[in-house]
């Protein structure tokens, strides 16, 4: 079909892209030199869109351009290419509250939908590092003093309802990406959609156990309204391993064309879900059963630090910062009003704990049943040793969703994370033995 593009768009690729960064002086000084002496590669490896890194002889720059479809799919799915406008607007909105934890932007093109950013080096996309069994250290720390600043800095708790409002209003017009996450997080993978796949057969049957779950389905059905419904926060929209770049010392996300505002739990939940799913995944890395155990471990400790932190640096920022009109300080004077406003803290982490072990679940099933899975499980060669981690996956995911209020705490999470995977292993020995 033919593709609608605005007057003056035009994809840019290895050979015109030099052109138009010379034409942009302040691009060009970073870089150095002439253009003929740049280095230009495409290096984009998501779903959506181009990416390349230019090089020069001064530096080196990331260009990003959007596609008027989804690259994952191709020209048979169309899709707008103002998603790079709400990134663009997202990144330079979380940079004034996180700016060591995002990509300082140079540039932007609203013709061309074209954002030029610092090319991240030495950072790789943290899932190539998990992968590779590679730890760092330092990443819960950073990823939740991202969070814990993004989501308060710009809910109703930290700032004055009209400013809160004007804030948001762009984001009501993220409709296709906000409705690519409705579909293929909370609709597809519980029906028969020819978008779905998984590991066939082997999880044929896990697959139609999935859809034929009327609880499951209802319960999936109440967080995507939640989803569709709770504005608390300006969200990143699709925060995982692949959207997040890395060393041992310094973090840096990335790729925020889903951002929206919307429950936060959710961007807190997708987090979760990629690392309890890259935990059970390990099985299918390691040269020997075992081999990856510290590495599951220090999986599982960050799943616990990343929610941990993220509480108590919320807290810390509602306590020093809470001046937003949800909860104005008149409210809570003197010391009835201060153990008020404690328990009142207390229910709401407790209520974005619950949403976030619910949208955990949801990606874990969405990224082993539906469109878009993850290299964690698919770079996995044999597919019985494969689906056998999926099913982990998948068993999990279910128990979020469903249990998510039953768990009272991060720990009891990665309890069952350890049991599931114990219990697996200990099945797969067995047999081995009597083979």
């Amino acid at each position: 079909m033919a593709l609608e593009v605005p007057a003056g768009y035009r994809p840019l690729d290895e050979r015109t892209l030099p052109a138009w960064l010379a034409d942009h002086p302040h691009l060009a000084a970073r870089l150095g030199g002439e253009p003929a002496a740049w280095r230009v590669s495409e290096v984009g490896d998501g779903n959506l869109n181009l990416v390349f890194v230019v090089e020069g002889p001064a530096g080196a720059l990331c260009v990003k351009q959007a596609l008027p479809y989804v690259r994952l799919v191709g020209e048979s799915w169309p899709l707008g290419l103002a998603r790079i406008v709400f990134e663009h607007l997202a990144t330079t909105t979380h940079a004034r509250f996180a700016p060591e934890r995002v990509p300082e932007v140079h540039h932007f093109d609203p013709v061309l939908y074209v954002m030029v950013m610092e090319r991240l080096h030495p950072h790789v996309v943290m899932r190539q590092g998990t992968l590779e069994g590679v730890v760092y250290p330092r990443f819960a720390e950073h990823i939740t003093d991202y969070l814990a600043r993004v989501l308060f800095h710009t809910s109703d708790i930290a700032l004055p309802g009209p400013e809160k409002k004007r804030l948001a209003k762009p984001f009501l017009d993220n409709v296709e990406l906000c409705g690519i996450t409705e579909d293929l997080i909370f609709t597809d993978p519980y029906t028969v959609c020819a978008r779905n796949r998984w590991t066939s057969p082997q999880l044929d049957a896990d697959a139609a156990l999935i859809r034929e779950d009327a609880r499951l389905r209802a319960a999936v059905a109440r967080l995507k309204y939640r989803f569709m419904t709770a504005a608390q926060a300006l969200l990143h929209g699709d925060l995982h391993t692949g959207s997040i770049m890395v060393t041992a010392d310094s973090t840096k996300v990335i790729d925020a064309e889903f951002a929206f505002y919307g429950p936060m739990g959710f961007d807190v939940g997708k987090l979760l879900g990629n690392l309890l799913l890259c935990h059970f995944a390990q099985a299918g890395h390691e040269e020997v059963p075992g081999a990856r155990d510290a590495y599951r471990d220090w999986l599982l400790a960050t799943v616990e630090g990343v929610w941990n932190g993220f509480a108590r640096k919320f807290r810390d920022l509602w306590d020093r910062h809470g001046t937003g009109d949800a909860f104005p300080p008149a409210l809570f004077t003197g010391e009835s009003g201060a153990r008020a406003l404690r328990r009142l803290q207390e229910d709401f982490l407790a209520e974005v704990f619950r949403d976030a072990l619910g949208y955990a679940g949801a990606s874990m099933i969405r990224r082993t049943l539906g469109l878009a899975h993850n290299a964690d499980l698919e770079r996995i060669e044999d597919p019985d040793l494969r689906a056998e981690c999926e099913r982990l996956v998948l068993t999990l995911g279910r128990e979020l969703i469903l249990h998510a209020g039953d768990f009272r705490g991060i720990e009891e999470v990665t309890a069952r994370a350890r049991a599931l995977y114990a219990h697996w292993r200990a099945r797969r020995e067995a047999r081995s033995t009597r083979a």
